[in-house]
């Protein structure tokens, strides 16, 4: 059973049930970034966002206390940094350059408002570090006894194609824009490190552990290369994605829309190829490049695109078939516990 937190309650005055809506968001929205594409921000019904290449590429994603995050674990600018995180890598993997982001909350009414003050500083910071000029043009503000992100991000292709799933061809590169794994250490130094005698997420503990090992912080406030989705396109890339499920789904996916495999080398995959295959949330970019390109700096290679030679699309190792490696999924994974 989740133990209740020892803290005590904030005074109603500091919180967003006792401030209300409005005087909550007249907190938040002078924190967040206008954007250099942003023609009319927040304040009316809808934003006015500048699209000169007549196309936009939009995605959206949700982050729940439980499955995606732990309060003891998360600080609110550690969540408004992820936020921004996850879907500035899902516009990136597009090629694209992300312009504007729509952040929906829901939270419970006891939050302090100074967490979503320290949520959007999250979101500002975020985003000038990833994608500057990158701005937050509206969202919403709602009551739930769970703690909920929705985001909406929006980019510019800027007249290129979009680089999709489905492009990649026998005979081309696989290439990596980072680290393999490194956000599935961290999150398994947590659920074993992190947490009190009776295995409940503690947050003294989280945080002497972050102090510790770089991977924790890289788990809960990731800085993934979202340049480098633009690089790729401009380099010819064939197909790519955000590596936000693991690398063995997330290869998979492409394998499955090209009608390819996916080889990958054993010697890329690092000390813990479990946790470099099976381990989401890295959110380093996936891509494929024909072989006679120059392959962007920001990427490494890890492997080949093979034709299945009449077998079914799929993801190998040296050659061998790799079988069940994990990855995310919140409806088989999911303990039910928030922490």
């Amino acid at each position: 059973m989740e133990r209740r937190s020892t803290e005590p309650r904030p005074d109603d005055a500091d919180t967003v049930e006792g401030v209300g809506e409005l005087a909550t968001l007249a907190r938040i929205l002078p924190r967040l970034p206008r954007g250099d594409d942003t023609l009319l921000g927040p304040g009316d019904d809808a934003a006015v966002v500048a699209a000169p290449d007549a196309r936009f590429v939009v995605t959206t994603d949700l982050m729940v206390h439980g499955p995606d995050f732990r309060r003891a674990w998360s600080t609110p600018h550690d969540l408004g940094w992820k936020a921004a995180a996850s879907n500035l890598s899902d516009v990136a993997a597009m090629g694209a350059r992300p312009t504007a982001l729509v952040v929906a909350l829901a939270v419970p009414g006891d939050t302090p408002v100074t967490d979503l003050e320290d949520f959007a500083d999250g979101l500002r910071e975020g985003c000038a570090a990833m994608a500057p000029g990158t701005g937050v043009v509206g969202g919403d503000l709602s009551v739930s006894p769970t703690f909920t992100v929705a985001v909406t991000a929006f980019g510019d292709l800027e007249g290129r194609a979009p680089v999709r799933r489905d492009g990649a061809r026998p005979g081309d590169v696989v290439a990596v824009s980072g680290a393999l794994g490194r956000s599935a250490r961290g999150l398994d130094l947590l659920f074993r490190l992190g947490v009190d005698h009776e295995g409940v997420p503690d947050a003294a503990a989280a945080r002497a552990l972050r102090d510790r090992d770089p991977d924790v912080g890289w788990h809960l406030a990731p800085t993934p290369p979202v340049a480098a989705g633009r690089s790729a396109a401009r380099a010819g890339a064939t197909a790519m994605l955000d590596l936000s499920d693991g690398l063995a789904l997330d290869a998979g996916r492409v394998a499955r829309a090209s009608g390819v495999v996916i080889d990958l080398s054993g010697a890329e995959l690092g000390d813990d190829p479990r946790l470099a295959l099976g381990g989401g949330e890295d959110h380093t970019l996936f891509a494929t490049f024909p072989p006679d390109v120059s392959v962007p700096s920001a990427f490494r290679v890890v492997g080949t695109v093979r034709d299945p030679a009449g077998g079914a699309p799929r993801v190998t190792v040296d050659g061998s078939d790799l079988g069940e490696a994990g990855g995310w999924d919140p409806y088989r994974l999911w303990s039910g516990a928030q922490g």
